[in-house]
């Protein structure tokens, strides 16, 4: 999704071709540049084999965010060989006084992340533990 995509109801963020990568593991990033108070939004990631039939079951999700930030999250495609496409989801709710009607101002990127640097925070995270 590009950054600061206003939306104001659930939908879906356009279908992202991750059949040539050279690995299967992304760095997913939401930013969030604008919000109103009392409301919140749920970003998840779907995949698809195709780009036109999608899961039933998110592969991944942020958690639940209700202020302006940025959040990263690891995608690993490595369990889910037969995902080609991923797309973006998300669902908005507002409560509260005022208009019942959320707005949000956000993106959604994607980096692949080299096999060379994940396996080198692989290896730092073990001598951590």
């Amino acid at each position: 999704m590009p950054p600061q995509t206003n939306v104001s109801a659930k939908g879906d963020g356009a279908a992202v071709d991750v059949s040539g990568a050279a690995g299967r593991v992304f760095l997913v990033t939401l930013t969030i540049t604008k919000i109103i108070e009392q409301e919140s939004l749920d970003v998840s990631i779907y995949g698809s084999a195709d780009g036109a039939a999608w899961g039933a079951k998110s592969i991944a999700a942020f958690r639940q965010e209700f202020y302006c930030g940025e959040w990263p999250l690891l995608l690993d495609l490595t369990e889910h060989p037969d995902v080609k496409f991923v797309r973006a989801h998300w669902e908005v709710a507002r409560w509260g006084r005022g208009t019942e009607t959320p707005m949000f101002e956000f993106g959604v990127t994607m980096k692949e992340v080299p096999a060379n640097i994940l396996k080198e925070a692989m290896a730092e995270a073990k001598s951590l533990a």
